[in-house]
């Protein structure tokens, strides 16, 4: 059981944005989360979005760093991805 942590790379409201997931457990990444203090509202079906002032406090807690494309290879390999096509309720 890991979680992840990609670069901040999405811009909105001002700043840059990273992933937050776990790899095998949403259970596991709500934990992570409410330790870290992130705000609920900072959950978005299948991963945290996180700006990216607090990515070295993440990791130093125990996050993973990776690159996007690895967080997504892991977070799809663990059954929990959330595609487009859900996201859009088809």
């Amino acid at each position: 059981m890991t979680v992840l942590v990609d670069a901040a790379r999405w811009p909105a409201h001002g700043r840059l944005w990273a992933h937050l997931v776990s790899d095998s457990s949403l259970d596991e990444l709500h934990a992570f989360a409410r330790a870290q203090q992130l705000p609920e509202r900072s959950f978005d079906r299948d991963h945290y979005d996180v700006p990216e002032e607090i990515i070295e406090r993440l990791v130093a807690a125990g996050a993973t760093p990776v690159d996007s494309h690895e967080l997504v290879r892991r977070l799809i390999a663990s059954g929990l991805r959330i595609t487009a096509r859900e996201r859009r309720g088809r």
